[in-house]
């Protein structure tokens, strides 16, 4: 006896087929990763990963909003700013959860803020977790890559309709920020293959995350009058300070400073007075020498903040291929790359403070009550050999970056460059004699330090 089976045409397969998008290159990649799930709740693994040479973040803040009611109950490896379950009381999560003590939720906000600190890095509780509590500082591969990744866990509650266990969204629309650093704008959560995790029972196996996805952050780039970093030119053949075009609020109590330096000088002063940059870190790019066989410039990079930059990195992009000749960073750590770490970046000279000298200290006040406050400062003569970049005219502009960064952040570069006959090349009643934020700086040190500014 046999019998003959025929594939019913009206049959429909109800399996489900989760379909995962290839992962995708960006400045800064977050994931969200799903690494336990339980029926009203799952614990999150999030991972910042910075592959930008000349992207970072300072006491980064991480934000994102839940769509759909949930609200973290608590975190592993950071927290977040604000600890407050009133959102849940009143709410939703407070008629679902009616005997959940509230109490100990770590945020019901809708968009929460998280932020790491190292003083819990080896805590049972909130540390513990590899990459974490890393003083909220994201620095770039190119300066240390154990320090370009940063990972925390949260335990997120959710509420109906999803209860079950495979009902798992990520929160959307991130953002992320930190002090006088690049802004990013972040996309879409995408849905991507599982991660895969050393396995924690220390075997050379992979666990694999239950369900992942990927945001994507690119750097945006400021324009002039935003600009947190402003740069000036000076050269050894003239005697004024070129700024940047930033040029927003007074400061009229450097006013004084500037009329005697004016006086000294014998230049004449503009009937309007002209604005300061209102940045938080100022860099003057000085033409130091030209000589026969090389050149050098000095640069000087000037806080006007109240912050201590730790472990800061400034870069300069030259014009043309004038990189090729670099030389030395005297009292820098100086690197010179090309394309090869990032297209883009050639001719490119990437600077960080040496072991001991990498704090680039905030404002403080002067000697005297009266004297207007000095800002930290960092500065070295950097130099470069002509053999390799023959036909160069370093006073007529080859000797000024075409790009300069502070920390990632693209300062705003002057409109010109300081002329051969003593004059800048636009009037001085459109910009002044001096940026009023390099006022304090250029004046203290022409005052003081004559001979360095020669």
């Amino acid at each position: 006896m046999s019998a003959c089976c025929i594939r019913d045409p009206k049959w429909k397969d109800n399996s489900t087929t989760v379909k995962f998008l290839p992962r995708q290159h960006g400045d800064l990649t977050i994931s969200y990763d799903v690494i336990q799930a339980y029926s009203n709740n799952y614990w999150a693994q999030i991972t910042m990963d910075n592959h930008h040479p000349l992207s970072r973040l300072d006491n980064w803040n991480l934000t994102w909003e839940w769509m759909r009611g949930e609200f973290i109950y608590s975190t592993k490896g950071a927290y977040t700013l604000l600890k407050d379950s009133t959102d849940c009381v009143y709410g939703e999560a407070g008629n679902y959860y009616g005997d959940l003590d509230f109490s100990k939720v770590a945020n019901c906000q809708k968009r929460p803020i998280s932020w790491t600190s190292p003083e819990r890095e080896k805590d049972s509780e909130l540390g513990n977790i590899p990459y974490c509590c890393k003083n909220g500082t994201l620095l770039p591969p190119t300066m240390d890559p154990s320090r370009s990744k940063a990972v925390f866990q949260i335990q997120v509650f959710k509420l109906p309709p999803d209860l079950n266990r495979t009902a798992l969204y990520p929160p959307q629309k991130w953002k992320i920020s930190g002090v006088l650093n690049p802004d990013y704008k972040c996309g879409a959560p995408i849905r991507v293959s599982p991660t895969e995790f050393p396995d924690q029972s220390g075997l050379m196996a992979e666990s694999l995350a239950l369900a992942s996805w990927q945001v994507v952050c690119n750097m945006t780039k400021d324009k002039p009058k935003h600009a947190r970093c402003c740069v000036s030119f000076s050269a050894y053949y003239n005697d004024s300070v070129v700024p940047c075009k930033a040029l927003l609020v007074p400061f009229t109590n450097r006013s004084a400073k500037a009329k005697a330096w004016a006086r000294i000088k014998h230049l004449p002063l503009p009937n309007r007075a002209p604005c300061g940059d209102n940045c938080g870190v100022s860099v003057n790019w000085h033409l130091y020498s030209d000589y026969k066989s090389g050149w050098t410039a000095r640069i000087t990079l000037f806080n006007w903040e109240d912050y201590t930059f730790g472990d800061w990195f400034a870069a300069i992009q030259m014009k043309k291929s004038i990189s090729a000749g670099y030389e030395n960073v005297y009292s820098f750590n100086g690197t010179k790359m090309n394309d090869t770490y990032w297209p883009g970046l050639g001719n490119l000279v990437f600077m960080q403070g040496l072991p001991g000298l990498n704090y680039l200290m905030p404002e403080v006040d002067g000697k005297n009550p009266w004297d207007p406050r000095i800002p930290g400062k960092q500065q070295s003569v950097i130099s470069f050999k002509k053999a390799k970049t023959p036909g160069i005219d370093i006073r007529a502009g080859d000797g000024f970056p075409a790009k300069v960064f502070f920390n990632g952040e693209e300062g705003s570069l002057p409109d010109a460059i300081p002329a051969s006959d003593g004059y800048i090349s636009f009037p001085v009643s459109q910009v002044g004699l001096l940026s009023w934020a390099l006022v304090v700086a250029v004046v203290h040190v022409l005052f003081n330090d004559l001979n360095e500014w020669s």
